[in-house]
């Protein structure tokens, strides 16, 4: 894990190697820091319990996540062929390097890479990825999340969700807790009666902060998961 400290607040760069526990003891050594505006960025993959981690500790500073990328890469340094001799004679024109990217819309997503929002979900939005999709927060009554892979919130989940959506039959919906009116795993549906939950869901485990829906034998479980602290 490391830390810069920008004009808009605070960058934290994980890597692979990051844990919920090492990433817990670097970032209560730096607890002052984290009062502000902090960015997040994941060098190739960070598991879900450092994610939470690292959100809790932050939340519990006074800050808050306010972006989640990947790490800035350097811009290449031109070689030397690039700046001819002036007195070579030779035309001196510098070939800089160029990229031209479409622009992103966060609500369509349909890649198979997980997508990571780093903020609290509306009433009113509906977001459709073809791979995973990670809130960094609560998803609110009114809004809806399509999946082609794993839905996971690590705020309450109250909103609609649809986790395999292509039909991946072992993809999961994770929440604290899962209290939505309606989730789909691949083509089964559950469905809340009106004005509750989904308390008519075959429930495995007492209650607890953290819950995870899977299929099993073709019906919609919701189970206890108890996230290492």
């Amino acid at each position: 894990m490391k830390f810069r400290g920008t004009l808009g607040g605070l960058n934290i760069q994980l890597d692979a190697s990051d844990t919920p526990q090492s990433v817990a003891g670097g970032l209560a050594a730096r607890a002052a820091l984290l009062a502000s505006e902090v960015t997040l960025e994941i060098d190739q993959e960070a598991s879900l319990d450092t994610l939470d981690a690292v959100r809790g500790a932050v939340a519990a500073a006074g800050g808050h996540i306010a972006k989640v990328r990947a790490p800035r890469a350097a811009a290449p340094t031109p070689s030397p062929a690039a700046f001819p001799d002036a007195n070579s004679g030779a035309s001196q024109v510098t070939a800089l390097p160029t990229a031209s990217l479409p622009p992103v819309n966060v609500t369509s997503s349909l890649d198979n890479h997980t997508v990571v929002l780093p903020n609290s979900v509306r009433a009113g939005f509906r977001g459709e990825y073809g791979g995973s999709v990670v809130v960094l927060g609560d998803v609110n009554p009114g809004s809806e999340l399509v999946a082609g892979g794993d839905v996971i919130v690590l705020g309450a989940l109250r909103g609609v969700v649809h986790a395999g959506a292509d039909g991946r039959e072992s993809a999961i919906v994770w929440g604290r807790p899962i209290a939505s009116a309606q989730i789909r795993i691949a083509g089964a549906v559950a469905r809340a009666p009106e004005g509750s939950s989904l308390n008519s869901m075959k429930k495995l485990g007492t209650a607890v902060e953290s819950e995870v829906a899977r299929l099993l034998h073709g019906q919609i479980v919701i189970e206890a998961s108890h996230v290492p602290r």
